[in-house]
């Protein structure tokens, strides 16, 4: 029987780009996401991940973890999106997007694309054991739950991640089980 992996994905702390309702670009933490890591414990782990932007550095140094940066842990890439408001974005340009998994309007990357990579880096988890703590984004997050539940990509809109939320999940007989989320 192959060792239990044991892993928890935490979603990176609030940016301005959250709060305004942007599409992400390498930012910083603000002020309410630096106050929302006060006091939170993760518990023991044997290995820390984190994705390689500034606000999932920032979410990592401010929880005490030494991490590896994995570009597979790296946000949704918005492309020419990136820093805009959905304002700024073409009414049919956004519907299109959200409702095509395969679409990438913005010259990023699409949704099945985000979930080809993290599928790679859920398998490398899973080959560890151990208990693994990823800091990453609600995209990747989002795509861990879709992979995790054999969910179809369109299903990947219908899930909110909170920031600094938490998502456990446990690999044993080489299935993935989720055991929670929040």
């Amino acid at each position: 029987m192959s060792e239990v992996a044991r892993l928890t994905l935490v979603s990176h702390a609030m940016t301005d780009a959250m709060s305004a309702g942007r599409f992400p670009a390498d930012e910083p933490l603000n002020e309410l996401g630096r106050r929302q890591l006060d006091g939170v414990d993760l518990g023991p782990f044997d290995l820390a991940r984190c994705g390689p932007e500034e606000r999932t550095l920032q979410t990592a140094e401010l929880l005490g973890l030494t991490v590896e940066t994995d570009v597979r842990l790296g946000d949704l890439d918005c492309g020419t999106w990136s820093g805009l408001g959905l304002d700024g974005i073409a009414p049919d340009q956004l519907a299109a997007w959200m409702t095509d998994p395969a679409g990438a309007p913005h010259e990023g990357e699409s949704i099945v694309g985000l979930l080809d990579r993290v599928r790679g880096w859920l398998e490398s988890v899973a080959d560890l054991g151990g208990r693994v703590i990823a800091v990453t984004h609600p995209a990747v997050v989002r795509a861990v739950i879709l992979l995790v539940l054999q969910a179809p990509p369109k299903s990947f809109w219908r899930i909110d991640v909170a920031p600094v939320s938490r998502t456990v999940l446990h690999h044993r007989g080489g299935v993935w089980t989720l055991r929670s989320t929040g």
